[in-house]
């Protein structure tokens, strides 16, 4: 019996074996970075940059504290100024979704109960985030983005 010996072809299989794989294991990532991707942020970045300062002094200003929980189905988030007393907002706008896509993200309900605001929401556990603006009676925006994780 002939000993088999590794030949030029053979190294010319393995190396596009192995390259074809590497290949293929990008595009199939870089397709699912795509598919995944939940879109922009701000339609203009540059315009959106001229006016962060002023943004961020006048939430800073207002002083409130954003907390968030599930608990029993629901979703409580807690608004609070720098005393502690709750604080109820003149609109408040959420999305409450996963943090890696948007296949999952719901408007939530909110409903100001007194102490905080809450909304029925059956969440799978894991990493969860609530993305939201509140405008405060003055007109001051607020935007945040709070994470939230739910224990299984």
């Amino acid at each position: 019996m002939a000993d088999r010996q590794f030949t030029g072809k053979h190294a010319l299989a393995v190396f596009i074996a192995a390259f074809g794989v590497i290949v293929t294991v990008n595009l199939v990532l870089a397709y699912s970075a795509v598919k995944t991707f939940p879109g922009l942020e701000v339609k203009n970045s540059y315009v959106a940059s001229q006016q962060f300062d002023e943004r961020r002094d006048a939430q800073n200003a207002l002083g409130w504290t954003i907390r968030a929980k599930a608990a029993g189905g629901l979703v409580i988030l807690s608004i609070t100024d720098r005393a502690g007393n709750p604080v109820e907002v003149a609109e408040l706008d959420a999305v409450l979704g996963r943090a890696t896509h948007v296949k999952e993200d719901t408007r939530p309900d909110f409903a100001f109960d007194g102490t905080a605001y809450v909304a029925k929401a059956e969440l799978g556990k894991g990493n969860w985030n609530i993305r939201m603006v509140a405008k405060a009676e003055d007109g001051t925006e607020f935007t945040q983005r709070i994470p939230l994780y739910v224990k299984g």
